[in-house]
């Protein structure tokens, strides 16, 4: 397989695990295509190797630069803005985790601490039953917080960062 091909494949294969994860097509596209890139790429081009249009990549870049996870770089003597991936894979890793907590595991965690407090006082074997379940899963939920906040305290990220490095 050539190189071209080589990185075709990762930016369709990416494109597709990133809907299997919740992650718009592009996005995901845009930054298997960064990740593939050596030097940074403008929207432009962006549009061109994708096959996207204007608004669908400057929404996918903008996403991207929100992650954390897509830099914007500056070329002397050129007007467009370019931009270039995190290439430590660790690094853009833990960003994407972080972000998928605030995304996905806060909001649950508060509608479980509302559904807790609101059928606490259940007094019939229907309601106990479904109270001490939104309990367990509420007590699964903050070890996890508990567990993610240890791993992604701005303090420890670049030890853990570090210490998987040298497991690798």
């Amino acid at each position: 397989m050539k190189l071209e091909e080589a990185k075709q494949q990762f930016i369709d294969t990416w494109g597709a695990l990133g809907t299997e994860w919740g992650i718009n097509k592009s996005v995901a596209q845009v930054h298997a295509l960064l990740l593939a890139s050596s030097n940074p790429l403008s929207t432009d081009e962006i549009m061109e190797k994708l096959v996207i249009s204007r608004g669908n990549a400057n929404m996918s870049i903008r996403q991207l630069v929100d992650y954390g996870v897509v830099y914007k770089k500056h070329i002397a003597g050129d007007r467009k803005e370019y931009f270039i991936a995190e290439k430590e894979v660790l690094k853009w890793a833990m960003k994407i985790a972080i972000m998928r907590k605030q995304k996905e595991l806060d909001p649950v965690m508060d509608i479980l601490k509302q559904i807790s407090a609101s059928t606490e006082k259940e007094t019939s074997d229907d309601g106990k039953e479904f109270h001490k379940t939104v309990k367990d899963i509420q007590v699964l939920t903050d070890q996890l917080e508990t567990i993610a906040n240890k791993l992604f305290n701005t303090n420890r990220g670049d030890l853990l960062i570090k210490l998987l490095k040298l497991m690798m």
